[in-house]
């Protein structure tokens, strides 16, 4: 059985290259099409969903990354209390969202793994497993993408010039981490 407190390996750096899973990190699925459901969220939470596709959004609280047309996931930019295991921000979207039939909520945060890139060696490690051309993604900061890495969806969003929060399934995370672990030592 998956054990959901099971934690990647702690902190890794190789070939200047440093992954760790950040946790525990809010994340939430968010759907609707209609205008309201796009002022209802900037209403609730003070952050403006990003429209065009493959970007992002970010406010002191909360980032938003454009998934499709009428998907996006919003994560916490610090980890939340693991003892409390408070999440506000469901309570307000499903309060101001769900209940009204403007759109969807769901948490995915024991869904998904956020692991933190830090490093000038990152899309090099990206190219060796990806089909997707990073070239000009690595230069946009804020660029999200939907990918494959190793066989493996993933979400990439970029924060900085060297540094990138991966999003995967928690079932794949430990298969990847491993899988960029060995390429990153032959790069």
């Amino acid at each position: 059985m998956l054990n959901y407190n099971q934690a990647l390996p702690k902190d890794t750096l190789i070939q200047d290259l440093q992954m760790k899973e950040i946790k525990p990190i809010m994340k939430l699925i968010i759907r609707g099409k209609k205008r309201e459901f796009i002022s209802a969220i900037g209403k609730s939470l003070n952050i403006l969903l990003p429209t065009e596709a493959n970007t992002s959004t970010q406010s002191d609280k909360l980032t938003a990354v454009w998934l499709s047309p009428d998907e996006w996931m919003i994560y916490s930019n610090e980890p939340v209390d693991e003892n409390t295991n408070n999440y506000d921000t469901e309570e307000i979207l499903n309060n101001n969202i769900s209940k009204l039939n403007l759109g969807a909520v769901t948490d995915v945060t024991d869904q998904f793994v956020m692991i933190n890139l830090k490093g000038n060696k990152i899309f090099e490690l990206f190219q060796t497993g990806s089909p997707f051309n990073f070239n000009d993604f690595q230069n946009k900061k804020g660029a999200v993408t939907q990918t494959i890495l190793h066989k493996i969806d993933i979400i990439v969003h970029n924060q900085d010039k060297n540094m990138v929060n991966l999003f995967v399934r928690r079932s794949f995370s430990q298969h990847l981490f491993s899988w960029m672990n060995d390429a990153a030592s032959r790069l």
